[in-house]
């Protein structure tokens, strides 16, 4: 069976360009017991070290209400979240592991 392929988007920032995806939908969390917001995946388009941006959680969806897709999000919102994450430390040319970085809900 194939994988399903997961959509990158780009974007540029600072005259940069990244790529993201949406990596965790907006959901409900066993291991702390609560609702948990919506994560992207970014890396620059040129380097291989992965920053996963996360959202605080929203008021929780209805039950039957449409799920969240990747077209969806504000490309201004990918942005200042990617321009948060790189004044917060990450580094996207450097080696190493993913890292998880928490902003507000507008991205900064």
């Amino acid at each position: 069976m194939a994988r399903k392929q997961i959509p990158e988007f780009e974007i540029t920032v600072d005259g940069e360009p990244y790529v993201w995806r949406l990596q965790r939908m907006p959901q409900w969390s066993s291991d702390v017991n609560a609702f948990q917001g919506m994560a992207l995946a970014v890396r620059h388009a040129e380097g291989q070290r992965e920053a996963v941006v996360e959202f605080p959680a929203k008021r929780q969806p209805r039950f039957g209400a449409p799920q969240l897709k990747a077209s969806q999000i504000d490309p201004e919102l990918v942005a200042r979240a990617i321009a948060s994450a790189i004044a917060a430390g990450w580094e996207p040319m450097s080696r190493g592991k993913t890292v998880a970085i928490m902003v507000d809900a507008d991205g900064g």
